[in-house]
């Protein structure tokens, strides 16, 4: 962990750097105008250097991943988001798809045998699949394997269901609660403010809609992630404006476990004329992360959608988690361009990528809770052993 004189030694820091980097030293908390600040005026070692004083101050060198299964329901949408690239309308019946229970079930079923921990369940909002019937998915799931942790549905899937079936944000979460529904994803969030939001995603739930879903889910004693879609139309105020809302929700209910920074990618969809982010950026949209969410255990990022060597790089820049083993079972960032088009790895993979960065792998479940410590495993072992593979 790098020192304060170290760091005030690396270079020209202007007075108002020097006093946020006072602040981190010392654990207080950053205001809405200084995580700007660091936006703007913030050299990328600089940011890096907090960003990772705060993340080994958490978590050491501890790298936290999970082995799990996304399931995708369906790409048929009713949402037209302008960003997307993976949703269809409901007549396209040519690149449009949509899974039946058993279909779903069976995905499960194909890991009987395996230590998997997680299934995470999320798509697109299909017209005709109701409350109803995620429900006796969820039954299904957790009647064939009831340990198996259960994290689906946004925010906009789910505003949409309960709508439909006249429910509260309430009584439609002890509902899908009820029937095996663990945690929540941290999914359409993408920009709270509502200037961006009418321009890229006007018609799905609004940020006060999304935000009230998760602190319900909180109430109930249900965790949550959260999510920005940064890169594209946004100003780094918007950015600040969006994490500063969520801080403030997690300062009332506790409940999110990580912070999850998505990147644009801009293949086949109504924005493909905005250039997508250098990887300077989203570093620094990292790190600014890590230092201005002081109130967010965890900071993720998604290896699929930055790819193997851009997701070891983010763990110098505040992340402690790259997700999980996956396999293979989601479209969503590969229809968008994503670096990873057949986003599998195994979890002796997964211990390599972060080993030669100088962490330490950790598998956890979805609530980070510690399952094994893989720092002192030798990579021939995972291999040879279905347990630890």
């Amino acid at each position: 962990m790098i020192g304060k004189d170290s760091l005030f030694r690396t270079g020209n820091i202007s007075p108002e750097l020097h006093d946020i980097a006072e602040k981190i030293f010392n654990g207080e908390r950053i205001t809405d105008e200084q995580g700007l600040l660091l936006f703007e005026k913030g050299s990328l070692p600089f940011l890096g250097s907090l960003a990772n004083h705060i993340r080994e101050k958490l978590h050491g060198d501890r790298t936290y991943f999970n082995r799990n299964l996304h399931i995708e329901p369906t790409n048929v949408c009713v949402f037209s988001c302008n960003f997307c690239s993976y949703s269809r309308l409901y007549a396209d019946r040519e690149q449009g798809w949509e899974l039946s229970a058993d279909d779903m079930l069976n995905m499960v079923k194909k890991y009987d045998g395996k230590p998997i921990t997680e299934v995470h369940i999320v798509g697109g909002v299909h017209p005709k699949l109701n409350l109803e019937f995620f429900a006796d998915i969820l039954k299904r799931i957790k009647a064939h394997r009831p340990h198996l942790h259960i994290k689906g549905f946004t925010a906009v899937e789910l505003d949409y269901m309960f709508r439909k079936a006249k429910m509260t944000n309430e009584e439609g979460l002890k509902y899908l609660q009820q029937a095996g529904l663990d945690s929540l994803p941290g999914g359409g969030a993408e920009i709270f403010h509502p200037e961006v939001r009418e321009q890229i995603c006007a018609d799905k739930v609004s940020t006060e809609g999304w935000l009230k879903i998760h602190e319900t889910a909180h109430r109930l004693g249900m965790h949550s992630n959260a999510t920005i879609l940064y890169g594209h139309i946004e100003t780094y105020s918007h950015r600040i404006d969006h994490m500063s809302r969520l801080r403030q929700l997690q300062d009332e209910t506790k409940g999110f476990n990580t912070f999850i920074p998505l990147k644009f990618r801009n293949k086949d969809n109504d924005m493909s004329n905005v250039p997508e982010s250098s990887i300077v950026e989203d570093m620094k949209m990292y790190a600014v992360a890590r230092i201005y969410l002081d109130n967010f255990p965890h900071l993720k990022a998604y290896w699929p959608m930055l790819g193997r060597q851009n997701a070891q790089l983010s763990l110098s820049f505040g992340v402690n988690d790259i997700d999980g083993t996956i396999d293979d079972t989601t479209k969503i960032y590969s229809m968008a361009g994503a670096e990873e088009q057949n986003p599998s790895m195994t979890t002796s993979e997964l211990v390599t990528l972060i080993k030669q960065v100088k962490r330490k792998p950790i598998e956890r479940d979805t609530l980070y809770n510690e399952i094994r410590d893989y720092s002192e495993i030798d990579l021939r072992d995972i291999e040879l052993s279905p347990s630890l593979n």
